[in-house]
């Protein structure tokens, strides 16, 4: 089994037209959440607050600077995540696939690093 990050990503202003297409979406997540619990590939998930709301922390020779904002300059940040462990690949696309119908935005996969052997 491997584990991969689904990461939500979207427009810092919204993706969704209207509140109820945003509720629509909320609760159509919570479907999806159901669903990967129910076959065991759940391991973590959480949406997050705005990219306005982040800090970014910098050492550089001992000295720590931190700044508000988002590290990169872009329109679109990621919204929310999923980590779920799957076989391969392809059962990561297709829950991918599902989520990315559920909160109505693009969903990257991307596994995670094998930790090092003993």
């Amino acid at each position: 089994m491997t584990q991969y990050l689904l990461a939500v990503h979207g427009a810092e202003d919204s993706s969704y037209a209207t509140p109820e297409d945003m509720q629509a979406a909320f609760e159509a997540v919570n479907v999806f959440n159901a669903d990967v619990q129910a076959a065991g590939a759940w391991v973590f998930a959480g949406g997050l607050q705005p990219a306005s709301t982040a800090t970014v922390v910098r050492v550089t020779d001992g000295d720590v600077l931190t700044t508000d904002g988002p590290y990169l300059e872009t329109k679109e940040h990621i919204g929310g995540f999923w980590v779920i462990d799957v076989a391969d690949l392809d059962v990561a696309l297709d829950w991918a696939r599902k989520g990315s119908i559920a909160c109505a935005n693009p969903v990257e996969v991307r596994p995670f690093q094998e930790e090092p052997e003993d």
